[in-house]
């Protein structure tokens, strides 16, 4: 089998993604999103997409594209977060929300890309999250019409646990800062947030490299996620690498402050 892994662009990556696929996508609000792999899943056309991401971009941005197109008719993540339009679709019935914890979330792909097909955790023990009654989908008038169902609880160590099932998505796009061209990759400090475990549940794995080198130029204590989970690399420009939107911008004036040395006193 051929080491290199790299294709011509993002829009040969995603080519074959069908109608009706399950899309896992790495990233935390904008931070490591795979911009160009989305924008080409844009343009390719695939719609009915159920989507697994922490959340689903925001408005304008990111996944948030696809949602605003209706090309997305499921969405498992832990947070709805800044977009609007998304909130809107869930409230209206347009597409159906299955809301995790975060961890839990993190978990099921890691868990799926290990071939674990379901796990106990603590977290939700005693909530919906385990006893059932989360509105997945409401209707048009606001009723819910599906929710979650309840799950199997036991007891580990004096401690009760919920059964939870792992996420094997058909395709994971993720984005990494450097990848060899045989996709062993490593990722960029805060970006290294859920793109490992996307990587990990993905049948097809595609990672978007801000830098590509060849094969041996990553130490192999450096490698976050090792290239057997990878299928295909796509090599963006300097420019395309460069891209990295703020979610949401706080500022503050700064007091002012006298420069030393103008104040008066006493030689």
């Amino acid at each position: 089998m051929s080491l290199d892994k790299v294709v011509a662009s993002a829009a040969d990556a995603v080519v074959d993604v069908r109608d009706g696929s399950s899309i896992a996508v790495g990233g935390f609000g904008l931070v490591g999103i795979p911009w160009f792999l989305i924008e080409a899943l844009l343009e390719q056309g695939a719609t009915d997409l159920e989507v697994v991401s922490n959340n689903c971009g925001v408005d304008g941005a990111g996944l948030g594209l696809l949602l605003e197109q209706h090309r997305i008719s499921r969405v498992i993540a832990s947070y709805v977060g800044e977009n609007k339009e998304f909130a809107r679709q869930y409230l209206a019935g347009e597409v159906t929300v299955e809301l995790t914890p975060q961890g839990t979330l993190a978990e099921r792909m890691r868990a799926g890309g290990a071939g674990i097909g379901a796990f106990f955790t603590p977290t939700g023990v005693g909530t919906l999250v385990s006893e059932g009654g989360l509105p997945w989908r409401y209707d048009a008038d606001g009723h819910v019409v599906e929710e979650s169902p309840a799950k199997e609880v036991r007891t580990f160590h004096g401690k009760e646990m919920v059964l939870e099932e792992s996420i094997v998505a058909d395709v994971a796009l993720v984005r990494a800062a450097k990848v060899d061209r045989a996709g062993n990759c490593v990722f960029h400090e805060s970006a290294r947030n859920f793109n490992p475990a996307v990587a990990m549940c993905g049948r097809l794995t595609v990672v978007e490299a801000e830098q590509l080198v060849e094969v041996g130029e990553i130490g192999p204590d450096e490698v976050h996620l090792p290239g057997i989970f990878v299928q295909r690399v796509v090599e963006l420009t300097p420019e395309q690498a460069a891209k990295k939107e703020i979610e949401k911008r706080t500022t503050r004036l700064r007091p002012s402050v006298e420069p030393v040395g103008t104040t008066g006193g006493a030689a």
